[in-house]
Formats: structure tokens, sequence, C-alpha cells
């Protein structure tokens, strides 16, 4: 199984939102991110800035 992990760039580093990424919704109000063993988690105001297939990484930005 492939998971992706989820960062925001802050300050030139990255900082790990969430692990095991197994779904990724795009709303209006920012995204909401599941895992397999969590609920998902809303992060208002968030945008995919771009998603890196090589290293498994969805890079996330303020909206």
């Amino acid at each position: 199984m492939c998971q992706m992990s989820a960062v925001v760039e802050r300050d030139g580093k990255a900082e790990l939102v969430k692990e095991n990424i197994t779904r990724l919704d795009v709303l209006t109000t920012g995204v909401r991110i599941s895992t397999l063993f969590e609920g998902p988690t809303e992060l208002a105001g968030m945008t995919i800035h771009y998603i890196d297939f090589l290293t498994g990484k969805v890079f996330l930005q303020k909206q």
C-alpha cells in the first residue's frame, strides 16, 4: 500500500501534518485528510501547493 504524508512548508522547513493518508478531499473551505485508523481531520484555509509522488508527500499552503 502506498500512503502519503501531508506537510506544510514554514520558514523553509517542511512540518509534518499527518502521515499514512488514505484520502484527501479538497473543500471550498480547505482540505479534509483521512487515515486508516483515525477519523478525518479538516484543515481550514489550506490548499494543495504540489504533490511529490517520488517522496510520497502532499505539500499544503494557506489559501
